[in-house]
């Protein structure tokens, strides 16, 4: 069974609660717009024996989730994951779950999820679902609740192995746990409230108004890149503990740094750049070496795409 048996062309609308963040223009995330056929689709079983992990200091979540129901948004998620199937699905853009890209995604999703329950203990409550998207586009995310989709371009055009899968996979599930899109509610809540109150008491107007939509921007940009090194951190953990190398970090981020020519320099991107990028996951090694050291192994492994 090969790639070319499966439509690569449907219009699948993105989630709105897949976006990281408005204005994202780094690779991971720079075009959010499902281009082409979902590949593969279904709850998750987790089977695997591989442990909790204990929950580590990265795993700290901001109290500005607190200002949006967690429910709530993983209701909606979930919602929107499913309106998304459907839509692949009447464009007859879905694929078996015996695809052998699904096969290798779920594999390495089974020994990473086990270890997310004591980083968030609502993980273990969540309908994990992967699904493989057929796009040439550079893309990967996990919504809240774990619902976790990749692109088949991230695949096939960077020849990952499955370490970098695992990072990749590591880094959009620290999203969910760490909530990060219901932290970006609850700040844009905060943030526009603050300085539209302040402009309310300074008799600006309309004035303020623009102000609060601008320094909301401003403030979002920041947070961003915040959410997406808190993600990396993570990530890296994650990858590590389910016996996958982290080395597999920096040589992922050198593969999308050669690939995302004419990108928006680091302080108008919502995201640092990659060189910044790979110097702080290498900066992270010897944190996360012993865990990787002390994990078991994978009894499987699995090539890119037509490999």
């Amino acid at each position: 069974m090969t790639d070319t048996h499966f439509r690569t062309d449907a219009q699948v609308d993105l989630p709105a609660l897949a976006r990281h963040a408005d204005g994202c223009r780094c690779m991971l995330h720079a075009r959010r717009r499902l281009g082409g056929a979902l590949l593969g689709a279904g709850v998750l079983a987790v089977t695997t024996g591989l442990p909790a992990a204990a929950a580590e200091p990265e795993c700290k979540r901001s109290g500005f989730a607190k200002l949006t129901g967690a429910d709530q948004i993983e209701q909606g998620a979930g919602q929107q994951y499913r309106q998304m199937l459907q839509q692949a699905n009447g464009q007859q853009a879905l694929a078996p779950k015996d695809h052998p890209q699904v096969k290798r995604l779920r594999y390495i999703a089974n020994r990473i999820i086990p270890l997310t329950y004591d980083c968030n203990p609502r993980a273990k409550e969540w309908r994990w679902e992967v699904n493989l998207i057929g796009s040439k586009e550079l893309n990967a995310f996990c919504m809240p609740g774990g619902k976790i989709a990749f692109y088949l371009g991230i695949l096939d055009r960077l020849k990952l192995d499955d370490d970098e899968v695992a990072v990749i996979m590591g880094h959009e599930v620290a999203h969910a746990l760490l909530e990060h899109a219901r932290e970006r509610m609850g700040k844009t809540m905060a943030t526009r409230g603050a300085i539209e109150l302040g402009a309310a008491l300074f008799g600006l107007g309309n004035v303020g108004r623009g102000v609060a939509d601008m320094g909301g921007q401003l403030l979002t940009l920041r947070f961003s890149r915040d959410d997406e090194s808190e993600a990396d951190a993570l990530g890296l953990i994650l990858s590590a503990q389910a016996g996958y190398r982290p080395e597999a970090g920096a040589s992922l981020w050198r593969k999308m740094l050669a690939a995302s020519k004419g990108a928006p320099p680091q302080w108008l991107s919502t995201h640092p750049s990659g060189e910044t990028r790979i110097h702080e996951i290498e900066a992270r090694y010897p944190r996360v070496m012993p865990m990787y050291e002390a994990a078991a192994k994978p009894d499987q492994r699995f090539g890119p795409p037509n490999a």
